[in-house]
């Protein structure tokens, strides 16, 4: 840690006491724990606590939800994020600031925006960054102005010769974009803006999530100086039925490679763009996304056929997982994913650990050569935190309703990778045609149900004799009787995660698009009390939180294991101890 990040640790503390008591009524996804958000004795979180993570990006204690206007400038990696300053439950909402140079060891400054003036005074709530063309920052955010109001703000750097922007100031010409009777903007329903983009007619775009009635919305605007804003007189996109679209993101993609695209890029000469819209469904509390064509005339985005913006969508995560957002890495020419995973363990648990919320580890994300859908993997740097490997499982069977523990790793805190081989996939069981839920078909047939072809996979944050873990796995269908295409299930069953009865123990699950006959990979960053499994080489992600009462720390054991009728082969399996992070 460097000594201007010491010095401002101080002033860190001071504004957590400092700022004030902004608590307003909110809807759904915003729930508000009046005796608890107004008290200012939060519990200073004990660095043994068995549910912390190691790895992960937290902050040292209270509530943190979604991650906001990540961004490299000048070489130093920013993350903004929602944090309560006063405590372990939602409310109090400020920008709290961390800088990396890796984007996993992080610094922590003094909060960037909190509320200090009418257009924000009961909330500074998300928003996005921009690089504008001559190399300056800004953020866009949403404030909650004294009506209850859902407004948008700019805020700029005071010292652009800071690297790690410590400062920020907001603009007098704030709110830029508000509700009125005119425009027929819900007041309540009006948040979140993107990262702009600038249009070959040099007018910048931004989206803001909305809704009218059941219609989910995301509405254009468009300025030629960023600080004058018209809203466009049809949304880039809506869907009649799913309700708030919340934390909208909107970037180009490339159908050759894994590079990234820069927000505002038109793309290369012969290059083919696509265009991701994601949105963060209120009503679900999950991700999702369409791939689709940006009409640059019209303004308007179509998606591919296949796909619809509701909660049929395909979504980046199957798990715990919402309100994420991207950035371009413009340093290594990479779009990255970030997103918040919040605590399955209830409010009462969280406030007496004193801490709620956590960042997955970012993840490189990009489009998959079908141009169908995208693939996520962990960013490379996270490697770096590996230290002693286990190389235990080659070119070995998994007989049926066997498990073998993978010892001399530090299983509450590692990494693990394994590439499956099938055999026999004429032996699989035929997918039943009503099956077409995953979650659905994980819970009803939970890892101690065998089939011809699974549950095959992994059992993580395990105790010794089994009376807690959980499990991350593949099952094997037949599309049908008398037919070569096969469908292939993921799941992540927490049902024995833990001893403890009140926790959120949902089994998720996810089809993977990808053909059994070839090796199935499977990957997970295991972190105390996070999971997060990658499958078929992250085309499908799933993201859990668990909290055992005997599988922790050295308590915690590894396995993989197969308990389908038939014998399966671990062509590789490599597990990591992993270091923790740097996370002052």
């Amino acid at each position: 840690m460097t000594k201007e990040v010491c010095s401002n640790i101080g002033l860190w503390l001071l504004l957590t006491l400092l700022i004030g008591n902004y608590v307003v009524n909110l809807e759904a996804s915003h729930h508000v724990y009046k005796r608890l958000t107004q008290s200012t004795n939060t519990k200073s979180p004990s660095v043994n606590q068995p549910y912390r993570t190691g790895f992960h990006f937290q902050p040292p204690k209270n509530w943190m939800n979604d991650p906001n206007g990540p961004m490299i400038y000048k070489g130093i990696y920013h993350l903004f994020y929602q944090w309560n300053p006063k405590g372990a439950v939602w409310g109090n909402i400020v920008w709290a600031h961390s800088t990396s140079t890796d984007l996993i060891n992080w610094d922590p400054h003094p909060p960037a925006i909190f509320p200090s003036a009418p257009f924000d005074i009961n909330g500074c709530w998300s928003g996005s960054a921009t690089i504008l063309p001559n190399g300056k920052p800004v953020i866009l955010y949403t404030g909650i102005d004294p009506k209850n109001q859902q407004v948008q703000n700019i805020a700029e750097p005071k010292n652009l010769s800071d690297p790690y922007l410590r400062e920020w100031k907001k603009s007098p010409l704030n709110p830029l974009m508000a509700p009125d009777a005119v425009n027929g903007i819900n007041a309540s329903s009006f948040r979140d803006p993107t990262t702009a983009w600038l249009g070959q007619d040099k007018k910048w775009r931004v989206i803001i999530g909305s809704k009218i009635h059941r219609r989910g919305l995301a509405i254009t605007y468009t300025s030629k100086d960023f600080l004058k804003w018209e809203k466009s007189p049809e949304p880039l996109h809506y869907d009649d039925g799913s309700g708030m679209w919340e934390c909208p993101d909107f970037f180009p993609v490339t159908r050759f490679g894994s590079n990234g695209v820069e927000t505002s890029s038109f793309g290369e000469p012969n290059e083919i763009l696509k265009h991701v819209l994601k949105i963060s469904l209120d009503d679900t509390k999950h991700d999702y996304y369409t791939i689709g064509t940006y009409d640059r005339v019209k303004d308007k985005f179509v998606p591919d056929n296949g796909f619809k913006m509701d909660g049929t969508a395909p979504r980046y995560d199957y798990g715990k997982y919402y309100a994420s957002k991207t950035f371009f890495d413009s340093a290594k020419n990479r779009r990255i994913l970030w997103g918040w995973t919040n605590e399955s363990s209830s409010v009462e648990d969280d406030v007496e650990k004193g801490w709620s919320g956590i960042q997955t580890i970012p993840r490189k994300i990009w489009l998959d050569r079908s141009g169908k859908q995208l693939i996520q993997w962990p960013v490379r740097e996270v490697e770096r935190l590996r230290t002693k490997q286990v190389k235990n499982l080659r070119n070995k069977v998994l007989k049926s309703g066997s498990r073998l523990e993978v010892y001399g790793v530090t299983a509450a805190q590692a990494d693990v990778e394994v590439l499956f081989k099938v055999r026999d996939l004429e032996k699989a069981d035929v997918i039943e045609p009503s099956w077409t839920d995953p979650q659905l078909i994980c819970s009803k047939m939970n890892v101690s149900i065998k089939s011809g072809l699974g549950p095959f996979g992994l059992m993580v944050l395990a105790s010794k004799n089994l009376e807690e873990y959980t499990s991350v796995y593949f099952r094997i269908f037949k599309a049908r009787q008398n037919s070569n295409k096969y469908v292939v299930l993921m799941c992540s069953d927490q049902s024995r995660s833990s001893l403890k009865e009140d926790n959120d123990k949902t089994t998720y699950g996810a089809f993977v698009d990808i053909n059994p006959h070839q090796p199935l990979s499977l990957r997970a960053l295991i972190d105390h009390s996070v999971v997060e499994s990658f499958g078929g080489k992250g085309r499908a992600c799933i993201t859990s939180r668990v909290y055992p009462k005997l599988a922790i720390g050295k308590s915690s054991h590894l396995f993989a294991f197969n308990y389908g009728y038939q014998s399966v082969d671990v062509l590789n399996l490599n597990a990591w101890s992993m270091n923790s992070a740097q996370i002052s």
